[in-house]
């Protein structure tokens, strides 16, 4: 009997150990959307400086908070008919119509001041400093570089510096 017990409480500590490691590991590997055929992950931009996200996809579900800056990036991780699940910088989800995104791409610049730089090189001249929080259009990623737009200003940043590219991107 009393090994009976032992046995039963060690399937309970076991099955939910597993259950959590098959539920807590992210997929990494790209997939692609089952109704749009395009990439899963993919960053795509805010269109309007009001989005409404949702705790599911549709509008019976409530909206858990709201987005308040046109142009800022998000990464879409999930499609369902017409709603896309976004992650945010800080890696909040939730759920928004598609009409609300755009496929042009924006970055958010992060971490401390950063540099923009005329050319792809740390010992290219300045343009400009930017704070974190700045978004910038983004024109094109090669190797660790990225040129980005910013206040009509066009120039070079770390890759490292921004949130709204994958590692592995190439953008020309």
């Amino acid at each position: 009997m009393l090994f009976r017990l032992f046995s039963l409480l060690a399937v309970l500590l076991i099955v939910p150990t597993s259950l959590l490691v098959t539920v807590h590991t992210p997929a990494r590997a790209e997939t692609v959307g089952s109704v749009t055929g395009l990439p899963i992950p993919r960053y795509v931009t805010l269109r309007a400086d009001e989005v409404n996200v949702r705790t599911g996809p549709g509008v019976r579900y409530p909206v858990d908070w709201v987005f308040v800056r046109e142009n800022m990036p998000v990464e879409i991780v999930s499609e369902f008919e017409n709603w896309r699940k976004i992650r945010d910088f800080e890696g909040t989800e939730g759920w928004v119509h598609q009409s609300m995104l755009s496929g042009r791409r924006s970055v958010l610049v992060i971490g401390r001041k950063q540099t923009l730089r005329r050319e792809a090189t740390d010992s290219s001249p300045a343009v400009a400093h930017m704070e974190a929080g700045v978004v910038a259009w983004l024109d094109s990623c090669v190797r660790e570089w990225c040129e980005i737009e910013v206040s009509g200003l066009s120039g070079w940043v770390h890759r490292s510096a921004i949130w709204g590219v994958r590692v592995d991107e190439s953008l020309r």
